[in-house]
């Protein structure tokens, strides 16, 4: 079965009475250049376990079947259950774990089904859990790469640098965890039904906390304050989350000592800022 053919794909949901549901944003790819590129791109091969999140009816499981050594797929809706067993059937290295992402004991699940395995994440992200999930697959801290497809705009924010119009306090959590790559956009006209936006193919690659940040907490509390109010001044931002400890003043002074301008927004500022933006307010504080 061609599970990227749309007569095919129409035939099959068809015979098993399925629907899309807009709430679980279900968006199933009709191109099977798609979920060949993404499993090429994913890192999986031997030696590895792949987590997959939303698998659809399975293009892109097949694929990643074909080179790991194994794929368990987190699949919420349960009225495709009996479509992946189907699909999956000639897939023996590939097992569907019903249950929602954003409730997994994500490093649980992969310590149970990866024991001597690399673990990877690649998903074609449903559009409605873009942000949580991918913060989830990042915080779970058990995956040597996480590749996803997502809204065109969500990753070009991820990978976006201090200055520009997309950089915000999820680029500077995400450049933080991992070194993002944008791979390659995805049209519209690939997926049944269409979506109005632009998909694009993310890899992101753990690294090392910034040696710079000293107390991670506290770090992103900053970054939170410094976009919490992106129209106004980093000063202005930084009051509304510590005004009950510090004047704007000593704000004012804790910037310039930091050898920035004392009216600076967030937005232009990089980890190394933020970081020592960060220590300056706790050395001030006592």
């Amino acid at each position: 079965m061609d599970l990227c053919n749309i007569n095919e794909i129409k035939a099959l949901l068809a015979r098993n009475g399925f629907r899309f549901s807009k709430s679980m944003g279900q968006n199933f790819l009709i191109q099977a250049w798609v979920p060949e590129d993404i499993a090429a791109a994913s890192g999986a091969g031997p030696g590895t376990g792949v987590l997959e999140v939303g698998p659809g009816i399975g293009p892109l499981t097949r694929q990643l079947a074909r080179r790991a050594d194994k794929v368990v797929s987190v699949e919420l809706d349960r009225a495709l259950l009996p479509i992946l067993k189907e699909t999956l059937a000639d897939c023996p290295n590939a097992e569907i774990v019903p249950g929602d992402i954003l409730k997994t004991d994500i490093p649980a699940l992969v310590g149970e089904k990866f024991a001597g395995l690399t673990a990877v994440a690649c998903a074609n992200l449903p559009y409605n859990i873009t942000t949580p999930a991918i913060t989830a697959l990042i915080e779970a801290g058990c995956f040597a790469s996480i590749t996803v497809m997502i809204q065109r705009e969500v990753a070009r924010r991820i990978c976006a640098k201090p200055g520009t119009g997309d950089y915000g306090a999820f680029s500077v959590f995400c450049q933080y965890h991992t070194d993002p790559e944008l791979l390659f956009d995805v049209p519209p006209d690939c997926f049944i039904p269409a979506p109005k936006v632009t998909s694009s193919v993310l890899r992101m690659v753990p690294r090392k906390p910034p040696e710079e940040v000293d107390d991670p907490e506290h770090f992103f509390r900053v970054v939170r304050a410094a976009f919490a109010q992106r129209r106004k001044t980093l000063v202005n931002g930084l009051y509304a989350a510590f005004g009950q400890q510090l004047t704007k003043e000593q704000l004012a002074n804790i910037l310039t000592g930091c050898g920035l301008p004392a009216d600076v927004r967030g937005e232009r500022l990089g980890i190394p800022e933020f970081a020592g933006i960060s220590r300056k307010i706790r050395q001030t504080q006592g």
